[in-house]
């Protein structure tokens, strides 16, 4: 599905609507020995502000999270890459999904009406930005 084709024409059409990307912290510090990763995360944030540019006279508002390494199930992380984002986290613990809802419910409500092309990470502080 081409969501540029479906779904942005009702999002105009309304004048209102939400994109909301997942990036990853790591496009701001990088890890190393995953530059294809880092740099795909990296083009979500731009993609994330220019997109903002172009849709914003609609009232669409496009915003980025960006999480840390959040476990899960499935998980293929190398052990050494969750033992490092522990170890540079201020809040200590593993990051999970439901760290991310309070961003996003944010990012869907009408509390975050007037802002777009941001992205806000969620990562235990890992990144201040």
């Amino acid at each position: 599905m081409d969501w540029n084709k479906v779904v942005l024409p009702q999002m105009k059409e309304r004048n209102s609507g939400r994109i909301i990307n997942i990036s990853s912290s790591t496009a701001f510090w990088g890890t190393p020995n995953f530059l294809h990763y880092v740099a795909s995360k990296a083009a979500l944030i731009g993609m994330t502000r220019s997109l903002a540019r172009e849709v914003g006279s609609y009232g669409i508002c496009v915003n980025a999270i960006a999480p840390g390494l959040v476990e899960h199930e499935g998980q293929n992380a190398p052990k050494a890459l969750s033992e490092l984002q522990l170890k540079e986290r201020s809040i200590k613990r593993l990051q999970t999904p439901e760290d991310l809802m309070g961003t996003l419910v944010f990012l869907c409500s009408s509390d975050s009406d007037f802002m777009t092309g941001q992205t806000i990470v969620v990562d235990g502080g890992s990144v201040f930005h």
